[in-house]
Order: C-alpha cells, then sequence, then structure tokens
C-alpha cells in the first residue's frame, strides 16, 4: 500500500511539474485521471515491488539526477566547441563497458545515463556488458563512465538481486 501511494504521489507531482496547468478544472481531472489509469496499470503489472518504487532510495535518486544535469552541461560544452570549431577534433571511439549494477532497473539506468550524455550513445547491449559510442576522446572518459557506474550502483537497493550485469569497469 506505501508503494503505491509513493507511486500516486510521483506521479502526480511530475504530471503539475510537466503540464503546468494548476488553474484549468478539466485538465486537472486528465491529470488525475491518467494518474490513477497509471497506478492500476503498474498494479496489474506487478512491477510496484521493490525495484519498481524504491521509496527508501528516492532521496539518493534526486541528488543523482542532480549530479547527472551536470555532466550532461559539462558534455554539452565539449559538443558544442567541437560543433563550432573550424577544425573540429573529432576522434569517434567505440568501446565496451562492464556494468556493476545488480539489477535490471540499475542497468537500463546506467545505459540511459551514458546515453542522454551528448556525444556519447549506448549501440549495443549484452547482458554483463554495453557498448557505447563516443563523438571524441575526452567523451570516452573511463573515469567519468566508471564513476557514473558507482553512482547508479550506490542508488540500488541492496537487498533486490536480478539480472543486469557483473562487477567491472571499462574495458577496450
Amino acid at each position: 500500500m506505501a508503494r503505491t501511494l509513493i507511486l500516486g504521489i510521483a506521479l502526480a507531482g511530475l504530471w503539475l511539474l510537466l503540464s503546468g496547468y494548476f488553474d484549468k478544472p478539466l485538465l486537472l481531472v486528465f491529470g488525475v485521471v491518467s494518474v490513477a489509469m497509471s497506478m492500476f496499470l503498474a498494479a496489474r503489472a506487478g512491477v510496484l515491488d521493490s525495484e519498481g518504487v524504491p521509496n527508501v532510495l528516492m532521496p539518493k535518486v534526486f541528488g543523482y539526477w542532480g549530479w547527472l544535469a551536470l555532466e550532461i552541461g559539462k558534455a554539452n560544452v565539449i559538443v558544442v566547441r567541437e560543433a563550432l570549431a573550424i577544425r573540429p577534433n573529432l576522434s569517434p571511439t567505440v568501446f565496451k563497458v562492464t556494468t556493476p549494477t545488480r539489477t535490471n532497473a540499475g542497468y537500463a539506468t546506467f545505459c540511459n545515463s551514458v546515453t542522454l550524455t551528448p556525444g556519447t550513445v549506448t549501440i549495443d547491449l549484452e547482458p554483463d556488458y554495453f557498448v557505447v559510442h563516443a563523438l571524441t576522446e575526452a567523451l570516452a572518459d573511463v573515469a567519468a563512465i566508471n564513476d557514473m557506474g558507482r553512482r547508479v550502483a550506490a542508488l540500488e537497493n541492496p537487498a533486490a538481486r536480478g539480472a543486469g550485469g557483473q562487477s567491472g569497469g571499462v574495458g577496450e
């Protein structure tokens, strides 16, 4: 019951934040209906578990989002600098990343975090690793990607177990 309540509050807050409509009753009703439908479908699909709604970890998630926003900003500067350069120093690089995550949600978060970072994209997924393409060598920063993996692994519920990946770092 607590997970359902937390999910409902989180979905309603996200809907209000993204829609920006606080004064139109019909749109608020649509928001309530969409949140209720989402909660019903989540309960029916059986994803209201400790991995799907990790209420213990929510404060850590917000800290991670702030850190990820800064990383995205730093990568944006590199990409814009290369895009505006008269002679861009592009050196496309493809490398393999083994993940320290233990859950499917952690694996997906790590892969999506890499893809959200400008100049990098996850191009192949395997059970123990994924393959990343980086626009420049500066964006293929091994230490930064390993740090990202450690931060995502720290978000995971220690009691959660599932497919996701093996312990490790970045390899060529």
